[in-house]
């Protein structure tokens, strides 16, 4: 059966990293450290596709995943190309990123979520000798990315390739995410559960308020306080997590819209980023500043309302990669018992809905809070993650 409950976390992640792409309020990163919490549900996810379908699991999750890219590359591969962008083999890289794909000025910025992706599907490759292990040894399983981290941070792993650094940041999310899936969160009484939480959540927060980034206490500046308070949520979170959620369902237009952004997540998160950089010296024209109240209510606003538009024309892209009947606005009224079961119930071999997920060469890190650049080893943009 489907989980409303992560559907309903899944939401509130994206919403939040939308807002704070819009905003750059450093405080949402510690509010609600969406990216960790977008990792752990598409561990939990992969844990499960894994459980029933075995290795197979790796080409249902690609199959998910790609081509939502395939349709923004449709679109912007082409215009970074006319924009002087070099024609390489590399350029391949937008069809299955593996590595940081290329991209011109205008492109590392607007396309800087691609990140996301180029991690998910190293993580998703991972999977399946990660579950391996995680199912013989939980707990150095668990451990392994946040020492690796550690070891990275402290100066003892020196230089390490890109992709070793974001598995130190984010895989130990996608293993609390196999933790969910195992069933090894519920059962962990209050007085391991909360302890636990509260002594990552110290440390996290101790190491942020000692190493502030360029833009202060931003957990997107700082992978070890990132990983450690992100792990405390998500065991809060996920360990006591609700059994059902009534009240979703009692509220027609709630419960429509959570429906839709999960099933139109992949798309939402990569298009929201082109909007929110292009919006942006827009609403500068007209006098709208990023610290005015009225001008950000009026961005964000903008934002959901064009990502609403382009979800429309393209969000049935899912549809067909899930292998569902392709909808203009998923979740409407059933013709059947038959259908309204198929949409409350994973069919064989398939889960749910696709985490979404949100930067790249088109850069290395995470997307970008307009206003506000950094520089970013990869060398072509910079960015934030959400």
């Amino acid at each position: 059966m489907r989980n409303r409950y992560l559907d309903l976390l899944r939401f509130l992640a994206i919403v939040r990293v939308i807002v704070y792409h819009v905003t750059g309020w450093a405080t949402l990163t510690l509010v609600f450290p969406a990216m960790s919490v977008m990792f752990a549900l598409a561990g939990s996810l992969m844990a499960a596709s894994l459980t029933r379908c075995g290795p197979a699991a790796i080409g249902r999750r690609l199959r998910r995943l790609l081509p939502s890219l395939w349709v923004l590359a449709v679109v912007f591969v082409p215009a970074m190309l006319l924009t002087g962008l070099p024609v390489t083999p590399r350029v391949l890289l937008w069809l299955f990123p593996i590595a940081d794909p290329p991209a011109n000025h205008w492109g590392a910025l607007a396309l800087s979520i691609i990140w996301y992706l180029r991690d998910y599907l190293w993580f998703v490759l991972a999977s399946p000798v990660a579950f391996w292990l995680f199912r013989r040894a939980p707990l150095p399983t668990l451990l392994a990315p946040y020492l690796l981290l550690v070891a990275i941070e402290a100066g003892i792993y020196q230089a390490p390739p890109p992709v070793l650094r974001e598995f130190g940041l984010y895989f130990g999310a996608w293993l609390l995410g196999f933790a969910h899936h195992s069933g090894m969160l519920r059962p962990l009484s209050g007085r391991v559960l909360y302890p636990l939480a509260l002594a990552l959540a110290v440390g996290g927060g101790l190491w942020i308020v000692g190493h502030p980034g360029p833009r202060g206490y931003d957990l997107n500046d700082n992978h070890l306080g990132n990983a450690l308070w992100s792990a405390a949520f998500i065991l809060i979170v996920l360990g006591r997590a609700p059994s059902g959620l009534a009240w979703l369902g009692r509220s027609r237009l709630a419960d429509r819209a959570v429906t839709v952004v999960n099933r139109r997540a992949l798309t939402i998160y990569l298009w929201h980023m082109p909007f929110v950089v292009a919006l942006t010296p827009l609403v500068d024209v007209v006098g709208w500043s990023h610290q005015d109240p009225v001008g950000l209510a009026i961005r964000v606003l903008l934002v959901f309302a064009l990502v609403g538009l382009v979800t429309l024309a393209v969000g049935w892209v899912e549809d067909v990669a899930a292998r569902r009947r392709p909808e203009l606005i998923p979740g409407g009224p059933v013709r059947s018992t038959e259908q309204a079961s198929q949409s409350d119930t994973e069919r064989p071999g398939r889960s749910g809905t696709e985490p979404v997920g949100e930067p790249t060469g088109v850069a290395g890190g995470r997307a970008v809070v307009p206003g506000q650049r950094m520089p970013e080893e990869a060398g072509t943009g910079t960015v934030s993650a959400g």
